[in-house]
């Protein structure tokens, strides 16, 4: 239960958070925010045959990856509750600074002052979609936070001190979170990664949830992880993430396949050149956890012996 906070304020804390980060499953699955650290002025669209999703910025810019943070830390306090047993509203109250603690962020002003503007953008940004939530459906658009303020008290010398931050949570997230229950937790380390990686670990733990393997090709992929510039581009990115390994919990493997067309070298059967790149799929499988050392000693494992996952 949230313990009651301090005489002359005028709110109670839903933070801290007690539980992992977690998210819904829909969110995690589909290219809602753009990979992107800066503003992100163009509209974002994705389309399946059972799919659509169209983004379209506020004056500050689409949601990012990064503002997606706040969403993921407020449906965690939900989530939180829920399991809890406790009663649930669309408005939340937490403190910046733990907000700050659990995504990684430091202390500083500028942190604050990012804050600001994440959410301005979440509150501005505005998202229509097929996908239904709690057993409904909307049509027109909605924003992930239908209000969004930062409430701070006067020092003595005038200067703001924030309190606290205060928002409304969207409807459609909301009934997600609450009927659906398709929350699924985080890896501990998920943000200290980039955002293609963030997405591509999304994706893979939206579906791989019962240890099946994702097939998919590279084109399609890079629509579902809302990459948004050239096939060839990402072509780079994932083979630099698959030989670093860099995904939590996953192996991702980028299997290339040389063009048909592209000439042979007198001299290297084995070698094809040309500019014209082959087709490629990504397949993602989960990694087997790594043994603890009570268990490798009931197996006999030795230190020198235990199995590599990586």
């Amino acid at each position: 239960m949230t313990p009651p906070t301090p005489q002359g304020e005028l709110f109670l804390l839903d933070s801290p958070l007690t539980g992992e980060i977690r998210g819904e499953r829909s969110l995690m699955a589909f290219p809602f925010f753009a990979l992107s650290k800066n503003a992100w002025m163009k509209p974002l669209a994705y389309a399946t045959g059972d799919v659509s999703i169209e983004v379209r910025p506020s004056a500050r810019g689409v949601a990012t990856i990064y503002d997606k943070e706040i969403v993921l830390y407020i449906a965690s306090l939900m989530a939180a509750k829920l399991d809890q047993g406790a009663a649930v509203a669309q408005d939340f109250v937490f403190t910046a600074h733990d907000l700050f603690s659990v995504t990684g962020a430091n202390h500083s002003a500028r942190s604050y002052a990012r804050l600001a503007d994440a959410l301005e953008r979440l509150q501005g940004t505005q998202i229509r979609t097929n996908i239904e939530a709690g057993g409904e459906g909307e049509e027109g658009f909605f924003s992930w936070l239908s209000e969004a303020r930062l409430q701070y008290a006067r020092t003595r010398s005038g200067d703001k001190r924030l309190k606290a931050v205060k928002v409304r949570l969207c409807d459609w997230l909301f009934r997600a979170i609450l009927r659906d229950r398709q929350v699924l937790d985080y890896a501990s380390t998920y943000f200290q990664l980039g955002p293609i990686e963030r997405r591509i670990y999304e994706v893979a733990r939206s579906t791989c949830v019962e240890g099946e393997p994702l097939e998919i090709d590279l084109a399609t992929f890079r629509l579902q992880i809302g990459f948004q510039n050239h096939l060839a581009n990402f072509r780079i990115a994932v083979r630099q993430i698959a030989a670093a390994g860099a995904i939590p919990d996953y192996h991702l493997q980028l299997i290339e396949e040389a063009p048909a067309d592209a000439p042979v070298p007198e001299g290297e059967p084995g070698r094809r050149t040309g500019r014209k790149a082959g087709r490629a799929k990504v397949i993602i499988t989960r990694r087997a956890p790594a043994l603890t050392e009570e268990a490798q000693a009931e197996a006999g494992i030795g230190e020198q012996d235990a199995p590599s996952f990586l």
